[in-house]
């Protein structure tokens, strides 16, 4: 692993993380706020399915490319271009009406995003020295989630009060932080690196696979399986808040923020847990536990009578989730060598949108022909059988990395000196 080799850069952390906060809220933004102009024009499950599909597939197929590009061009130039990009798309959308227009936009807004989320992720872990990254997560997470917690809110009362140009604007000036942190964040990486001779001649290591460290994959792929069985949640609730629990668009926003707040107490709750717990197939197996009460969450959601009774359901969910997510980028900051961790996180990322993307679809059949609170309550039974039967894989790849620990799978040898480089 590779980490900070002197003190933390606080500063540079705080940057990434006040840019994760007002990038993430736009991007919830606007897509609330469009999904909230497809359902009040009448629009069926499909259409809100398929604007959501257009919001995630280039997260899924740019991620080869787009995790190589974080490893290989300089962050300072990918955020900088990225976020004036996204700025013009979005300004672009603000004024498009044409359905098909509108996807394509959503679309290339996405490709932006899928260059810039692997960026920041793999910055924060060279910022900060590796005792100090449960607490560097948690900030990064804090952020993203406080931005997913406002987005739908704000969403909810710009559009009841103005229709859906007014937050597409300011979604718009939002992206423009990406542009301001790429010029300020004095940790950079990609780009600069050289590639030190191996000594007296000996071979160097083999580059890195993921599909080579066990304990990685099964975390991956547990994930990306909870996913896809809950996944059809994102786009039956819109349905079932608002025509099920027959509640207003502001309701809608204020009610979808329990779970994003509850991320942010399960960050810093478990980032603490996290920072103690040394032994990796601890983590994994901590993870998949907060995995399932997540999904008993989501299955407990379909009983409720009124929409504000899902706000306490849906925070404890939430706090899974965000232990869950601390819990998996320290596993991926550990076992992952700092020159590969863009396409790392690109990979990761991929997989759990992926994932999304089948849920997103799913919903959008099932909503053709059934009411959204039974499948409120299909989503979380079938999250519980998933989470159920990747009991044994963990179990299995958790006594492989403890049968055999001096493998070293996945990791760096400890005390390289991080490859970031602080602006003149």
């Amino acid at each position: 692993m590779s980490f900070a080799s002197g003190p933390s850069r606080w500063p540079d952390v705080w940057l990434a993380t006040a840019t994760r906060g007002v990038s993430s809220c736009g991007d919830f933004l606007a897509a609330s706020a469009l999904t909230l102009a497809l359902q009040s024009a009448g629009a069926g499950g499909l259409a809100v399915s398929g604007l959501l599909l257009a919001a995630t597939l280039p997260l899924v197929a740019l991620a080869p490319l787009t995790g190589r590009l974080a490893d290989r061009v300089d962050s300072r130039v990918l955020l900088v271009t990225a976020g004036l990009a996204q700025a013009a798309i979005c300004l672009a959308l603000a004024y498009t009406g044409h359905p098909a227009l509108v996807i394509a936009l959503v679309a290339l807004l996405a490709a932006g995003l899928a260059v810039t989320q692997p960026v920041l992720s793999a910055l924060v872990p060279v910022m900060v020295r590796a005792e100090d990254l449960p607490r560097a997560g948690a900030l990064n997470q804090t952020a993203g989630t406080l931005g997913a917690l406002a987005g739908p809110a704000l969403a909810g009362l710009l559009v009841g009060q103005f229709g859906t140009r007014v937050p597409l604007l300011v979604d718009a000036v939002s992206y423009l932080a990406l542009v301001v942190a790429g010029l300020l964040i004095g940790t950079r990486r990609g780009g600069r690196r050289t590639t030190a001779p191996a000594a007296n001649g000996a071979t160097p290591p083999p580059a890195w696979r993921f599909r080579r460290d066990p304990l990685l994959m099964v975390m991956v792929g547990s994930l990306a399986a909870v996913i896809a069985a809950v996944g059809a949640i994102n786009v039956i609730e819109v349905f079932f808040i608002r025509e099920t629990l027959h509640s207003t668009t502001t309701v809608y926003g204020l009610v979808t923020g329990a779970w994003p707040l509850g991320i942010v107490v399960g960050g810093w709750l478990f980032a603490r847990l996290a920072r103690r717990l040394t032994d990796d197939g601890a983590l994994l197996g901590a993870g998949l536990v907060l995995l399932g009460g997540c999904c008993l969450a989501v299955l407990a959601s379909a009983a409720v009578p009124s929409a504000w009774l899902l706000v306490p359901i849906w925070l404890v969910g939430g706090v899974g989730n965000g232990g869950d997510n601390v819990f998996n980028n320290l596993l991926l900051a550990r076992r992952v060598p700092e020159a590969a961790r863009g396409r790392a996180y690109a990979i990761f990322g991929a997989a759990a949108q992926g994932a999304g993307m089948a849920g997103y679809l799913i919903g959008g059949l099932l909503l053709e022909v059934a009411a959204p609170r039974p499948l409120v309550a299909g989503c979380g039974v079938a999250g519980v059988l998933v989470v159920v039967a990747a009991a044994w894989p963990v179990w299995r790849a958790v006594r492989a990395e403890r049968s055999a620990p001096a493998a070293g799978l996945g990791s760096e040898p400890r005390g390289e000196l991080a490859t970031s480089t602080p602006s003149r």
